[in-house]
């Protein structure tokens, strides 16, 4: 029972990635993506849209610092340095046809936006950040955002400092969360703490003076992935949490265009040290700490030394030490006095 019940889960929480990377049932209307310079979200971005072209899902890049668009992209609009209003209204004219009278009628095509990096946005339009992404978003369109969590956020002058962060309106907005990080690195942190050593850091957590180095492929390809700590917030309120690697270079992954997910705890250095037993089962070893009926007897029988010291006889004598010489003792006069 135990072991179906595991399987039940793992198969759960591959299931709901895979629908949110595929963008099946609407299952997040605003997914936002942490990533930094140690682990840029652009094999996780590349996922997105290798599985929209599967899907024939439209594919619409909203650059604010994206310069050339891509080759997969099919429309990239540039919003730096723009006015917001007219980047709606240029965003909405390539928008699939669907009803806005009837919300519930699934739509003919989907399309998916992706936002290259809401740093810029927040720093120059802080205060409508949260009306800007609930107005681009339609029964027909996901968001796919990208938050650089090394990159400060430079806020503006006017901005009220009793307003929330723009990075707590979008954290809170957010209906799926994907925090990202270096599979490779991860790999380093765990060997670290199975050895009971300080983690190691990198990037600006090293806390050195000098130029930042980004992530470098190693040459081991094994080494290679992206670790996707997942936070899905489901309709009913419940939040779903789950560790994946997400592995692109796969000889597999280029054929079919999708890349290998699989859960970090399938991960051999990530797997749990005390796995589950089914009945009960103790885990083997050369010796056993427990005791038998006869020996718990004959240690509750056993006299402890200098027992009787601790019996109270009165007159503050309690607590005296009651020590027998014995034949090898040698008895001297000066210590006895001392």
């Amino acid at each position: 029972m135990v072991a179906t019940s595991s399987v039940h889960n793992r198969s759960h929480s591959l299931l709901l990635l895979q629908k949110l990377l595929n963008l099946r049932d609407s299952a997040s209307p605003l997914t936002l993506v942490h990533d930094s310079l140690e682990q840029p979200a652009q094999p996780v971005l590349d996922e997105y849209v290798h599985r929209a072209k599967i899907s024939k899902t439209k594919i619409i890049l909203l650059s604010f610092a994206t310069v050339k668009k891509p080759q997969m992209v099919d429309m990239m609009i540039k919003a730096a340095g723009r006015d917001l209003r007219l980047v709606v209204k240029e965003l909405v004219a390539h928008y699939p046809a669907h009803d806005p009278k009837q919300p519930r009628e699934k739509p003919n095509q989907r399309a998916i936006i992706l936002i290259d990096s809401l740093n810029n946005l927040a720093s120059t339009a802080a205060s409508s950040l949260s009306h800007f992404l609930s107005s681009i978003l339609t029964p027909a369109v996901s968001l796919v955002s990208v938050y650089h969590t090394d990159v400060p956020i430079l806020l503006p002058p006017s901005f009220n400092e009793y307003e929330p962060h723009p990075f707590t309106v979008m954290n809170h907005l957010a209906t799926a969360i994907l925090r990202l990080s270096s599979l490779p690195q991860e790999i380093d942190r765990q060997k670290a703490r199975n050895r009971a050593v300080q983690e190691p850091e990198w990037g600006l957590r090293e806390d050195r003076e000098g130029v930042l180095i980004g992530l470098r492929p190693r040459a081991s390809d094994r080494d290679r992935g992206v670790v996707i700590d997942m936070e899905l917030r489901r309709k009913s309120g419940r939040t779903v949490t789950e560790k994946f690697i997400l592995q692109r270079h796969l000889a597999a992954a280029a054929k079919s265009g999708t890349g290998r997910i699989t859960l970090l705890t399938d991960h051999a250095l990530f797997s749990p040290v005390e796995a589950d037993r089914a009945d009960g089962e103790e885990p083997e070893s050369t010796f056993n700490l427990g005791l038998t009926e006869k020996q718990r007897r004959d240690r509750e029988g056993i006299v402890l030394p200098y027992f009787d010291a601790q019996t109270d006889i009165g007159a503050g004598e309690g607590g005296r030490i009651l020590y027998e010489m014995g034949r090898e003792d040698d008895f001297d006069d000066e210590e006895d006095e001392i």
